[in-house]
């Protein structure tokens, strides 16, 4: 193909080979944002196959970068992750209705916190004493959001193996914390004061990245690490509530970030290895990967392999989207608090609800934007890992709790 011809078709020749899964169902716009986040000759990239469309770096991607820090690769929500715990209750022993009724009344979804009553973490102290100063002026927005969930695709599930004991799977991040600390740092890069409000850039923006060595990257790792502890903290006490509503314990538990950066060795050599929407899968390193509110999630296991090497040891965090939040719920706008629909959607969410019901899932909250049709075939997209990961565990859905549309929430998943 000539030059003249690739321009023409917006073809972005990377500065290094990518390794991508699944090629055959990934769009091409996240493809190309892949390449354009290579920096250096010396880095590598690697595209799962949920990935998608995202701000300045597709979800599903991972970058082994040589001696960058990418705040765009780590995204609004910091250390969005994973969390499952096998209980030593058996599923079929449940009052499903009215457990299901327990949780969504004393979790919160969306912004705020149906319960006053105040959280008590360490990680809080460290907030307070955050070596990233502007973050300690944030410890009172920590306090408030602490064990809530948030909105989107964020939520709270019930699971059954295939031996009839109870599951708790939970998805959320670092919420208003780790937006404002975000937020902060674009500020800065721009230079902006941290604080300050600025423009975020478009969705192709190129990435934001700072030198590994400067002052800059180096508060962003801290403050990063610290919006990690912080969701690491709020999914252990959702995972806490849920067992205590059960009245059960838990016997074995997994626990993963997937929008974070790691200092890993690769090949002999050391890079920050960014994952946006992707589940690290080092050979024997447990993952929980989330599926739709009707199907099958997993527990997966990396495996010592050329293939799962080649990855940079990283898997799928989920099915992929393959249809907008707008385009399945219609536009809409948020007056006065209230969300208000400027358009139509194309996903008929009353008929999605009883088609769940169907199937045996008891549902509390959700809406268009998170019905099954939005999202790929679990199974089909950890095909396409083969030889990369072993599924250890399949775990079918029975009780799922999210914010519902008209939930308010400012914080990006």
């Amino acid at each position: 193909m000539s030059k003249k011809k690739k321009e023409a078709v917006g073809i972005v020749e990377p500065l290094v080979p990518i390794k991508v899964f699944g090629a055959s169902i990934i769009e091409d716009t996240a493809i190309e944002q892949l390449k354009r986040a290579i920096s250096q000759p010396e880095d590598r990239g690697v595209l799962t196959a949920d990935a998608h469309y995202g701000y300045a770096h597709p979800i599903g991607g991972v970058v082994a970068y040589k001696d960058k820090i990418s705040l765009s690769g780590v995204g609004f929500d910091i250390a969005c992750g994973n969390k499952a715990c096998k209980t030593n209750l058996k599923a079929a022993d449940l009052d499903l209705e009215k457990v299901m009724d327990a949780i969504y009344k004393q979790i919160g979804f969306g912004i705020g916190r149906p319960n006053p009553k105040p959280v008590d973490h360490p990680v809080l102290d460290a907030i307070a004493k955050a070596s990233f100063q502007p973050q300690r002026l944030m410890v009172q927005m920590a306090i408030d959001q602490l064990g809530t969930v948030g909105s989107g695709n964020h939520y709270v599930d019930l699971f059954v193996d295939e031996e009839g004991w109870l599951w708790i799977g939970v998805h959320f991040g670092s919420r208003g914390f780790g937006h404002k600390t975000t937020m902060g740092f674009i500020a800065l890069s721009q230079g902006a004061a941290f604080g300050d409000r600025v423009q975020e850039g478009s969705m192709d923006a190129p990435p934001i990245l700072f030198d590994a060595g400067s002052a800059l990257g180096q508060d962003y790792l801290a403050a990063m690490r610290l919006a990690g502890d912080y969701a690491y903290a709020g999914r252990d006490l959702v995972v806490d509530k849920v067992l205590e509503i059960l009245g059960g314990t838990s016997v074995w538990e997994v626990h993963n970030h997937h929008n974070f950066l790691w200092e890993e060795t690769h090949g002999g050599n050391t890079y920050y290895v960014v994952r946006k929407g992707a589940t690290p899968s080092q050979p024997g390193q447990y993952g929980f990967i989330g599926s739709t509110m009707s199907d099958y999630s997993v527990i997966v296991q990396g495996l010592d392999t050329p293939e799962n090497e080649a990855g940079l040891y990283s898997t799928v965090h989920g099915a992929g989207r393959v249809m907008s939040r707008m385009k399945a719920a219609g536009k809409k706008r948020w007056k006065n608090g209230k969300v208000e629909y400027v358009s139509k959607g194309l996903v008929d969410w009353p008929k999605v609800k009883k088609a769940v019901k169907s199937s045996g899932v008891v549902l509390r909250g959700g809406g268009a934007d998170e019905a099954p049709e939005c999202y790929k075939s679990l199974e089909s997209v950890l095909e396409h890992h083969a030889g990369t990961i072993e599924v250890v565990h399949r775990l079918r859905p029975i009780g799922v709790a999210m914010a519902s549309a008209d939930v308010y929430d400012p914080y990006k998943d």
